[in-house]
Parts: structure tokens; C-alpha cells; sequence
């Protein structure tokens, strides 16, 4: 059983993030959703409502399951048994940053990373976008999931 890990901070997860999850499936047997506590971040939401958003973006995905870790992703993937990352990157922007997180993660535990691209229709959307337009009560429908929709008014107050 080939199983992967897809972490980040997801703060807040958006379609972007569950296009790299979905596509993840049809690769992948089993795809760990890793939401990174990050308590040198300053987030908007806790790690407790980052993991429920995300478990209710994939609650139709069976192979999919989401936990929270703190400390180096490398200390969780030996506690998981897991050797595979899988990271999306949007632009060569991320890309460069991510190969340098590969290179680090490969040397400090031998686990490999596979990059992809989000679809197309996914492509520009990141979190600190949706953080924005949502802390102006913009409209984020069709960035993210409902559900996070949802909590993205309740955090910010809009109506």
C-alpha cells in the first residue's frame, strides 16, 4: 500500500489544496492530510479548526485521512511509517521554496517528495488571498469549500 502525506499549515484549506487531495487519490492508496500546528505562525485559526475544515472538504474521499502534528514533518511521517510527501506548487515561486524543503527533508530522513500543479482552475487561489478578500467580507465562494466559507464569516463577523 503506497501511502502519502500532504502537509501544510491550510490556513484556512482551500480548492486548490482539495484539488492536490482529489488528484492524490487516484495515485496514491492512502493520502494523510498533515496540518502543521505552527506555533511560530501567526494563524487564524487553531489547528483543532484546520483539521474539522479539512475533514469536512474530504469527508466523501475514503482514502483520505486528516491529523494535525507539530515539531518537523519528518519525526511524523517515522511515527506514520510513511516515506512519500506529495506538495502542490502553484508558480516557480513555490516550486524553488519546496525544492529546498525536499532537499532538507530527503537529508534528514530519506522520504521523498512528488510536486504537482493544481489544476488550472485552481491554480491562483492561495490561502493568504482567501484571508484577505474574506477579512473585507468578500465574497470566497468558489475558492473554498462551503463549510469553510462558513467559518471564514463567523471568524471575520460578516454577515
Amino acid at each position: 500500500m503506497t501511502k502519502v502525506v500532504y502537509p501544510g499549515t491550510f490556513d484556512p484549506p482551500h480548492l486548490g489544496h482539495l484539488d492536490i487531495v482529489r488528484r492524490s487519490c487516484a495515485v496514491f492508496d492512502e493520502v494523510i492530510v498533515a496540518v502543521a500546528k505552527s506555533p511560530r505562525k501567526n494563524l487564524l485559526f487553531s489547528v483543532e479548526e484546520r483539521v474539522d475544515m479539512f475533514a469536512k472538504m474530504v469527508e466523501d474521499l475514503p482514502n483520505v485521512k486528516v491529523r494535525w502534528f507539530e515539531g518537523l514533518l519528518v519525526d511524523f511521517m517515522r511515527r506514520e511509517n510513511i516515506r512519500l510527501i506529495v506538495r502542490g506548487v502553484r508558480l516557480f515561486t513555490d516550486f524553488e521554496y519546496e525544492l529546498q524543503i525536499a532537499l532538507n527533508n530527503f537529508k534528514l530522513a530519506g522520504v521523498e517528495t512528488v510536486f504537482m500543479m493544481p489544476s488550472q482552475e485552481y491554480i491562483h487561489i492561495s490561502s493568504t488571498i482567501v484571508r484577505d478578500i474574506a477579512s473585507y467580507c468578500g465574497c470566497v465562494s468558489g475558492l473554498v469549500h462551503p463549510y469553510v466559507e462558513v467559518k471564514l464569516r463567523e471568524k471575520f463577523n460578516c454577515p
